[in-house]
């Protein structure tokens, strides 16, 4: 008997094998969709600030790692993580930290690095520029997670604003394995197919209008609709940027820190778009 081929009946289109459910993802969601809840609803908002630094940190020690390989850690990298703490203490307190100042000295201390024989000098210049991108990729996104949090119904958009793009996340994960043929961008990530998007978005929206009648009804079912393509859409993004970037390093995850769901940054890629996302759709749009 021939090899079933791996293409679709029509042109253009291919197979996608069928997720094996791997039980190390639901460990995980156990673990941590109690303690979002705990950190997001009933701590006071440093917690949530807390886990966001946590998380900020790990994921940039991951991006980092995709462009030093096995090398050591340059000084502009180490000082990367204390520039981290100062974007996300300016959405923590901008009144005290205001973002300007704080991101003109960061730019100011990495770029000064350059001027220390601590490192190659071939490798001082990407250095420097690697940990601004770092900074700004990881920490200026994650920080509107912060932002949002301080604004009217804060706790509850977050809450909202988690749901929504992990919802987006999951039923692209699903249905495009299940039923995708169409690729998206195949030469950045294979996986991803119009199928996908399309059963992201209508998880999200199911889960937008879930949240909306659960805990959340200032926002509307238009707000709901609009949200969940803008979430949508961003998450995608948010994906693809990352995998540019492993595929840039040649590896298929940012590390193995989550069972089942790959490094640190793998779990936030599509959040590092969709919080800024819907932070300015809520401050804009809603008002």
């Amino acid at each position: 008997m021939d090899q079933a081929s791996p293409h679709g009946i029509f042109p253009g289109t291919t197979m996608t094998a069928k997720p094996r459910f791997d039980p190390r993802r639901l460990y995980v969601a156990l673990v941590a969709v109690p303690l979002l809840y705990v950190l997001v609803v009933h701590a006071p908002p440093i917690g949530l600030f807390s886990l966001v630094l946590i998380v900020a940190i790990l994921a940039a020690h991951e991006f980092f790692l995709l462009y030093l390989g096995s090398r050591p850690l340059p000084p502009s990298f180490v000082g990367a993580y204390a520039g981290i703490g100062l974007v996300l203490a300016s959405a923590q307190w901008p009144d005290f930290l205001p973002l300007p100042p704080v991101l003109t000295a960061i730019v100011i201390g990495t770029t000064s690095v350059l001027l220390l024989p601590t490192s190659p000098a071939q490798t001082r210049l990407t250095d420097a520029a690697v940990a601004l991108l770092g900074i700004v990729y990881i920490a200026l996104t994650l920080s509107f997670a912060v932002r949002t949090r301080a604004i009217s119904d804060g706790t509850w958009l977050v809450c909202f604003l988690l749901l929504v793009t992990w919802a987006g996340d999951t039923g692209a994960y699903y249905v495009g394995s299940l039923c995708g043929r169409h690729h998206l961008a195949p030469r950045l990530s294979p996986k991803k197919t119009v199928e996908g998007l399309a059963g992201g978005w209508a998880l999200s929206f199911g889960v937008a209008l879930l949240s909306r009648a659960w805990f959340l009804p200032s926002m509307s079912v238009m707000d709901c609709v609009w949200t969940s393509l803008l979430l949508t859409g961003a998450g995608l993004l948010g994906d693809l940027v990352e995998s540019g970037f492993k595929r840039s390093a040649g590896v298929k995850d940012s590390g193995g820190l989550l069972p089942g769901h790959g490094g640190m940054l793998d779990r936030i890629d599509s959040l590092l778009f969709t919080a800024p996302a819907f932070y300015y759709y809520v401050s804009l749009v809603k008002g």
